[in-house]
């Protein structure tokens, strides 16, 4: 796909896919992962394939949430990692708090090529220039994020599955997830132990979405930029009383209008 110009109006959708096709053949991904991205592409369709206002506001009180916690996690799977792994490691960097690998189809083959690709993206990233308006030592900041999960230290209460598997310094102990992923079981159970759930989700009607602390309905490649944005300029951003139902709703009237249209 390295012809495609610039200006084909699908450019990012086929960029994203291969990206996804080449890391299956690297092993980064379950059998299931590329069903998952159609799915979620079909959503985006109905978006415009554009940030709404709604997700908008969503990744500024999610930038909010994540900086204000006591102890913030990233969690990523196979398409993640694959997807956006050089942006969620500069959120990580400035966040200074751990990425966690967690995956439902976990083998050790899979675990040791995610690890080591998203080891490999931080050396990237390392020798990156800081980001805009960003102020320190890049260098140390980026090489200071450590990379859970391949070594699990506990469970998540309530859970069925390898999803369970996680690690204290990570998942378990943090007040504030930021899961880029669908996963509606974990979500529920992890807001049961009283944790703030951020989501990356494109459907609006799932379970994960609807669990949420805050459902960011957006496409993963399009959001991590802003939210880097946003983490940089916190200082700029106010809080909100959130309502997730309404976020939603709002999202949901957005694809309405699509197929109206």
């Amino acid at each position: 796909m390295g012809d495609v110009p610039l200006s084909h109006p699908r450019y990012n959708s086929l960029m994203g896919r291969k990206l996804l096709t080449d890391a299956a053949s690297d092993g980064l991904l379950a059998d299931s992962a590329l069903i998952a991205h159609g799915r979620g592409e079909a959503y985006d369709y109905l978006l415009g394939e554009k940030t709404c206002n709604s997700a908008r506001q969503a990744i500024s009180q999610a930038a909010i949430m994540m900086q204000n916690a006591e102890s913030c996690v990233i969690s990523v799977n196979g398409n993640t990692v694959a997807l956006a792994a050089d942006e969620l490691i500069r959120c990580a960097a400035i966040l200074q708090c751990p990425i966690e690998v967690n995956i439902y189809y976990r083998t050790d083959e899979r675990m040791d090529a995610l690890n080591s690709r998203l080891e490999k993206v931080k050396g990237e990233v390392s020798h990156c220039e800081a980001p805009s308006n960003w102020a320190g030592d890049w260098q140390k900041a980026v090489e200071s994020v450590v990379i859970l999960g391949a070594k699990p230290s506990g469970k998540i209460p309530n859970l069925e599955g390898p999803r369970a598997n996680c690690c204290t310094d990570g998942i378990l102990g943090a007040d504030v997830i930021f899961v880029p992923l669908e996963d509606g079981d974990r979500c529920e159970a992890l807001i049961a132990m009283g944790k703030k759930v951020i989501v990356v989700d494109l459907n609006p009607l799932s379970r994960t979405a609807r669990m949420a602390t805050i459902t960011i309905v957006d496409e993963l490649r399009r959001m991590a930029p802003l939210l880097l944005l946003d983490l940089i300029n916190i200082d700029d951003l106010s809080p909100v009383k959130w309502n997730n139902e309404k976020n939603l709703d709002n999202s949901l009237a957005v694809m309405l209008s699509k197929l109206e249209n």
